[in-house]
């Protein structure tokens, strides 16, 4: 295993239909922890309305020096303003993002079937592979935790490991990936994003002072 290597937080958000429904609760969120990056999601097929969405909350992303990107669409993200996209496999999807967008922008990869996916991914331009789905019932935590440790102690592209639960957090972060996403269900806490992104953070913590 590396040397210890503090990660910081990625935000997967829920499928949002207008913005205003998030930028509030998503700016107290980036206020609350070391937040490097936010995935933004729309239950919207609508590419206007998508558009709108993105130009209203990345401002709100990179104010807090966070980078906002937009899920597989790498059109939308130049045109809207979005630091970047994140694909869902390797198909011309991932390629195209690749052409367009490199270098101004971020290009990242999840939805990686299995290690030879993986590896062939790390030898493109990307910025980072991301381990576990974004929704949860995907890989169980431990296969995330395997997948991620084993990607962060042979490899030097950046991983992204998913937590969709609370207690996953500080395994994770102790796998030696660069970023501990938080999957959507953390939007549902009844607290607010801001408290489980606290609550992730300290977690964070914790696993440095154990380090």
């Amino acid at each position: 295993m590396n040397d210890f290597i503090k990660p910081r937080l990625y935000l997967i958000t829920p499928r949002v239909a207008e913005a205003e429904a998030l930028a509030s609760s998503l700016k107290a969120a980036l206020g609350a922890g070391d937040v490097a990056c936010v995935l933004l999601r729309f239950a919207t097929p609508d590419e206007g309305a998508r558009k709108k969405i993105v130009k209203a909350l990345a401002p709100v992303v990179q104010a807090a020096g966070a980078a906002l990107l937009a899920p597989d669409d790498a059109l939308l993200a130049a045109r809207a303003g979005a630091d970047g996209v994140h694909v869902e496999g390797l198909g011309e999807n991932f390629a195209a993002a690749l052409e367009s967008l490199k270098p101004e922008r971020i290009v990242g990869v999840g939805a990686l079937a299995d290690r030879d996916e993986a590896m062939r991914a790390g030898e493109s331009d990307v910025d980072y592979l991301m381990f576990g789905a974004l929704d949860p019932g995907g890989d169980s935590a431990a296969a995330i935790l395997e997948r991620a440790s084993w990607w962060a102690d042979l490899f030097n592209v950046p991983c992204v490991a998913v937590a969709h639960r609370p207690e996953e957090v500080e395994a994770l972060a102790r796998s030696g990936a660069e970023f501990v996403a938080l999957g959507p269900d953390f939007f549902a806490d009844p607290r607010g994003i801001a408290s489980a992104v606290a609550e992730a953070q300290a977690a964070l913590d914790r696993a440095e002072a154990r380090a």
